[in-house]
């Protein structure tokens, strides 16, 4: 197989029973239907890439192996999945293992339950790469050394025909400033594209965002796909931050050396927001949140 198609979905927020995101959202009918949306369609992948659960329950991850793994079966596809800030290490990898339950994974080596997730497969030529840039209790993203080292150790030989790698936090900035203050620690990001620049990865498909973004760094198409649970505004004033009730995904194709994607947005009623922090807020979940470099009490 030369080409890849892939459903990128993201940011999906589950819980393990009927509570709504923000006390308003039902993420399990926004994940119905933005399946809906793209069930026409045939897929060799389905990519949830991180911010799986919101609760971090078991039941929040067994429901969506189900749900998720019975439609991609009916459509060519197995299902690789992430850790996001707000998944739980323990009953992620009690339920979805390394993040590739459906293929023979290879995890990186540690035996405590808390280390970061992370794997490799190679299915039909195809590798698939899950790294864990998630930081228990914090809302920025972080990729241990050992994880930069097992990923280097799997693009020392190339794939038959090419890596994806699945990874939270994107490797770029983000629109706004409560989100580049929550985005992944700029050091390592620098060395994560250290490690892809030359490499066979085809593309990065990542979330956190809940917007739809696409830049090409270190030779990589980065592909945030915009979030299942809400759309986050991408062009109000930055120091706010806001979103709209509604749902999104990302179709990508790839195709000899073309990458191409193509994300979707719906709106499940007219304008209505899930919520709206105004400047003051953000500065305020900024000093308590955000990376120490972004903190007020951390500038000279």
């Amino acid at each position: 197989m030369t080409s890849l198609r892939i459903l990128h979905l993201t940011d999906t927020h589950l819980f393990g029973d009927d509570s709504r995101h923000y006390d308003r959202v039902d993420t399990r009918e926004h994940l119905t239907r933005a399946l809906g949306h793209v069930g026409h369609l045939r897929f060799d992948l389905v990519v949830c890439s991180g911010d799986v659960s919101e609760d971090g329950t078991a039941e929040s991850y067994r429901w969506l192996r189900e749900m998720l793994g019975t439609w991609a079966r009916e459509r060519g596809a197995r299902v690789v999945y992430a850790m996001g800030n707000h998944d739980r290490r323990e009953t992620f990898r009690e339920v979805l293992g390394g993040g590739q339950p459906d293929a023979r994974e290879q995890v990186m080596a540690g035996t405590d339950e808390a280390r970061p997730v992370a794997s490799a497969a190679i299915v039909d030529g195809w590798r698939t790469i899950v790294l864990d840039s998630s930081i228990p209790q914090r809302g920025y993203g972080s990729i241990e050394p050992e994880q930069l080292e097992f990923l280097r150790s799997q693009l020392a030989a190339p794939a038959p025909n090419g890596t994806v790698l699945v990874i939270h936090h994107p490797p770029i900035d983000a629109q706004t400033e409560l989100l580049q203050a929550l985005a992944l620690d700029a050091d390592d990001t620098h060395e994560l594209l250290d490690v892809l620049r030359g490499s066979d990865v085809r593309v990065v498909l990542s979330g956190h965002y809940h917007l739809p973004l696409v830049e090409t760094v270190a030779g990589v198409p980065v592909v945030v796909a915009p979030g299942v649970a809400n759309i986050a505004r991408s062009f109000d004033d930055p120091r706010e931050e806001s979103a709209i009730d509604g749902f999104g995904g990302a179709v990508v194709d790839i195709r000899g050396e073309r990458v191409r994607v193509a994300p979707f947005v719906e709106r499940m009623s007219d304008d209505t927001e899930v919520f709206r922090f105004p400047a003051d807020i953000v500065a305020r979940i900024i000093d308590a949140a955000g990376q120490p470099s972004t903190r007020a009490d951390s500038v000279s």
